[in-house]
């Protein structure tokens, strides 16, 4: 059966619920059979024989039960539930909430789950909507971005004096990793249950430079920490990797600043080393997230918003894939053992193979 067919037969399925018809067993058994026809999918999701007919009816219990909670999730954050997130809904929320319980509940501590995604990978919409599937299974959760531990403005402000190719915010050094190790050890190992201080970042400040909040995000201990960005988990690569680097690395100048951001990914070894797990979104074509970032800009401006033209866009995505080309830093870690969840997404955002 094609990957095409196996969509329209699951998305059957799951309308035929949402219509009120009854979970039934032969729809169980499809469903299970698809895990299996899928031999990397089904050991990401700890599907088996034994096992996985009992964890799909988990599966298709929950997606009944908490349909509701997750479309009114999708009106708050202006998105559609149409078919493509339908899917998404079944065949990765659905499950990563599952197995991060099942890992949290062997782990006997918070679990700090990190999250690998450019622009447009869908790791908003992940990180909510795992909240919400999480707190149904009895979890509580919070998600950080890598954007929280952002730098001050002046901190930022003085490193660009330092270093003037530190144009915008985003690569290393622009971020305080000792106060995002503090943070993950407080919410790792806060065994006397003691109230936690979160950063979060303002994005608008300074006229959209950005700064921190005056204050502090003051939370309870949690379960699973959903710690997302678009280099969380990064590693350098070595010297040869840029005997023949991609473009828009073309010249010596770019070179060097390539280098030197490889060098800099070292100070952020000992944050990664707080992960438990690693998931890794991977476009099927890095260049998709350019067009992703056009298609929302484009529909800023049409609303009356303010929004990149196309050229500005270019340059503003070149400048990161001079820092960290996905080519360079991203598809080594497809094949990392370090990283346990690979979900792949189509031109059209829909989720591809996972593994």
């Amino acid at each position: 059966m094609s990957n095409r067919d196996r969509r329209q037969q699951t998305l059957t399925i799951l309308s035929d619920w949402l219509a009120g018809k009854s979970i039934v067993p032969k729809q169980i058994d499809i469903l299970f059979q698809f895990e299996l026809n899928n031999p990397k999918r089904a050991t990401a999701f700890g599907i088996d024989e034994a096992t996985g007919k009992d964890i799909i009816q988990q599966r298709s219990q929950l997606f009944v039960a908490i349909h509701p909670a997750i479309e009114a999730n999708c009106h708050t954050l202006k998105i559609t539930l149409n078919e493509t997130l339908l899917l998404t809904f079944w065949d990765l929320w659905l499950p990563l909430a599952m197995q991060l319980v099942w890992e949290k509940d062997k782990l006997g501590r918070a679990l700090i789950q990190g999250i690998l995604g450019g622009q447009g990978t869908g790791k908003t919409t992940l990180t909510s909507m795992l909240g919400i599937i999480l707190a149904r299974l009895g979890k509580t959760s919070i998600a950080i971005s890598l954007d929280d531990l952002y730098k001050t403005y002046v901190d930022r402000q003085q490193l660009q004096a330092e270093d003037p190719r530190l144009k915008w915010r985003g690569p290393p050094p622009t971020h305080d990793v000792e106060l995002g190790i503090k943070i993950l050890d407080n919410l790792r190992e806060n065994n006397r249950q003691e109230p936690i201080q979160i950063t979060r970042f303002d994005k608008s400040a300074y006229n959209g430079k950005g700064d921190r909040f005056p204050n502090y995000e003051i939370i309870n201990p949690v379960d699973i920490v959903l710690f997302e960005g678009w280099f969380v988990g990064v590693e350098p690569v070595e010297a040869s990797a840029f005997l023949q680097p991609p473009p828009p690395i073309i010249n010596s100048a770019d070179l060097t600043f390539a280098k030197d951001t490889n060098d800099r990914l070292r100070n952020y070894l000992p944050l990664w080393q707080r992960l438990d797990r690693l998931m890794v979104f991977s476009p099927t074509d890095y260049r998709y997230s350019k067009e992703w970032r056009k298609e929302a800009e484009h529909k800023a401006i049409a609303i009356g918003k303010a929004g990149m033209n196309d050229r500005e866009i270019d340059e503003f995505v070149d400048y990161f894939w001079k820092a960290l080309h996905p080519e360079l830093f991203i598809k080594p870690l497809l094949t990392n053992p370090r990283v346990n969840l690979v979900v792949e997404i189509e031109k059209d955002r829909s989720i591809g193979n996972l593994f």
